[in-house]
């Protein structure tokens, strides 16, 4: 329980960021498995996705190292021709 206005104020902060930040996660799930579900993904999905995580990445909710880690493996995937 917090102490000062202050700081519960800061724990309503933080309980809805988080949960912002989670649904946000949620969502770059979703896109990448409908792309790596897909046999040939057109290049709207991934166009989408690679935004996503351009956002989520600038924004703070995932690592800008692991957004272009993801990305990287995205065009691993497509340059192979489809699933690994």
């Amino acid at each position: 329980m917090a102490n000062t206005k202050s700081a519960a104020k800061r724990s309503r902060q933080s309980l809805t960021r988080a949960h912002q930040n989670s649904s946000v996660r949620a969502r770059l799930r979703t896109l990448q498995k409908r792309v790596r579900s897909t046999a040939k993904p057109d290049a709207e999905q991934i166009r989408s996705l690679i935004s996503a995580l351009d956002k989520a990445a600038k924004r703070g909710i995932i690592h800008r190292n692991a957004a272009d880690r993801r990305k990287a493996r995205l065009n691993a995937l497509i340059a192979s021709g489809g699933r690994k």
